[in-house]
């Protein structure tokens, strides 16, 4: 099993409790961006810069994700294609997608996406706050406390 981190909008205090959870446990966590993302020296550690462009971070993190790996993102439409692929996807608010949420999550997101181009506008999601920081790191420890290292 591995991490991997869908990095362009991952939270910084998210990456820090990555990084911490991946050392602990000896976990390789992989942070993929079209950008570099600043790590701690740790051979668990990893970055990888792909080029600029729509998905391309994305269709990387697919690329590398294989069944029983871990996906950090808050992106619905890559965590649906991890969870086919048999990996597990977690959202940097904590909340875990799998078979049964991911369908109504997609539904939900299309809608509102349909209400934005409609020219409806909603406020987004509130700021990372110590309860969703919490609520990850918690979801984080007990995925890594199941698989077998």
């Amino acid at each position: 099993m591995k991490i991997i981190v869908d990095a362009d909008a991952c939270p910084v205090a998210i990456k820090e409790i990555i990084c911490k959870a991946a050392q602990r446990t000896h976990v390789h966590a992989m942070f993929i961006a079209n950008h570099a993302i600043r790590l701690p020296a740790s051979s668990y550690l990893s970055n990888i810069s792909v080029p600029a462009g729509f998905d391309v971070a994305d269709h990387e993190v697919v690329r590398r994700c294989e069944a029983g790996d871990l996906v950090i993102t808050s992106d619905i439409p890559l965590a649906a294609e991890i969870i086919e692929k048999g990996g597990d996807a977690l959202s940097s608010r904590g909340e875990l997608f799998d078979k049964q949420t991911i369908k109504s999550r997609l539904v939900t997101r299309d809608f509102m996406e349909t209400m934005r181009a409609s020219g409806i506008h909603s406020s987004g999601q509130a700021p990372l706050n110590n309860k969703d920081r919490k609520a990850f790191a918690d979801h984080l420890d007990r995925l890594l406390a199941k698989r077998s290292f």
